[in-house]
């Protein structure tokens, strides 16, 4: 993608839509200007590390559209909120990382990247998770190729595994290497999964109780796909 336009620092631009695309230093969130111009979030300061506006019927960013589902299903979600914990206020988390609400990862000093009051409630924690979300499906449809069919419950479990490890493990992971050649996916999970239970370098037990619980919502069936094509 040729730039089209540049734009001065602090120079205040109006926001038409927003869709997500090629990730620039974590954020794959791009804004749509009222020029027509798209223009990576990361360098535009909206109050927030998601979505503040509608987003765009069609995609731009720098990456192409794709039809998996950009969130997950309740199970995953509960998952992801249960073992992460929920924190009202900022603070570090077992490795000494600032975190808030459910799990997250704090980009700028205090979270103020955060556009939800502190302290968080349950319910605006669980509405800055699902702001999260879509970067971390993002990831997983960025490093899957079309092989694996997932149902709504294995598109959860993995994300719930990206939301925890990071996607750059996720990415050069075995686990995705396999799904990539086509194994069964129920027997990857089975197999993979259990592995990712240090952080620090510690085995934790939460993490094995984590990956259990992924591994049995992974295994639960569903006849709704989410990826590569969501229903």
């Amino acid at each position: 993608y040729a730039v089209k336009k540049s734009y001065k620092k602090n120079q205040d631009i109006s926001i038409s839509c927003q869709t997500t695309g090629t990730s620039v230093n974590g954020n794959n969130i791009w804004d749509k200007t009222a020029d027509g111009c798209y223009v990576a979030d990361y360098y535009v300061k909206t109050g927030s590390s998601g979505f503040v506006t509608k987003k765009c019927e069609s995609s731009g960013g720098g990456s192409s559209s794709s039809s998996y589902c950009k969130t997950i299903n309740g199970a995953g979600v509960d998952l992801i909120a249960k073992w992460e914990g929920f924190v009202a206020s900022p603070k570090p988390d077992p490795i000494g990382l600032p975190t808030v609400g459910y799990g997250h990862l704090c980009q700028q000093k205090n979270c103020r990247e955060v556009k939800y009051k502190f302290p968080l409630t349950k319910t605006t924690a669980k509405e800055l998770l699902l702001d999260d979300l879509p970067k971390y499906t993002k990831c997983l449809a960025d490093y899957l190729n079309t092989k694996p069919k997932l149902n709504d419950n294995q598109w959860a479990a993995l994300t719930s595994w990206v939301f925890n490890v990071g996607c750059g493990n996720a990415k050069t992971s075995t686990l995705v290497k396999r799904l990539n050649n086509g194994e069964a996916a129920n027997t990857v999970a089975a197999e993979e999964l259990p592995k990712w239970r240090m952080a620090g370098g510690k085995v934790l037990p939460g993490l094995e109780a984590r990956r259990k619980d992924e591994v049995k919502l992974f295994k639960t069936a569903s006849s709704k796909q989410a990826y590569p094509k969501c229903q």
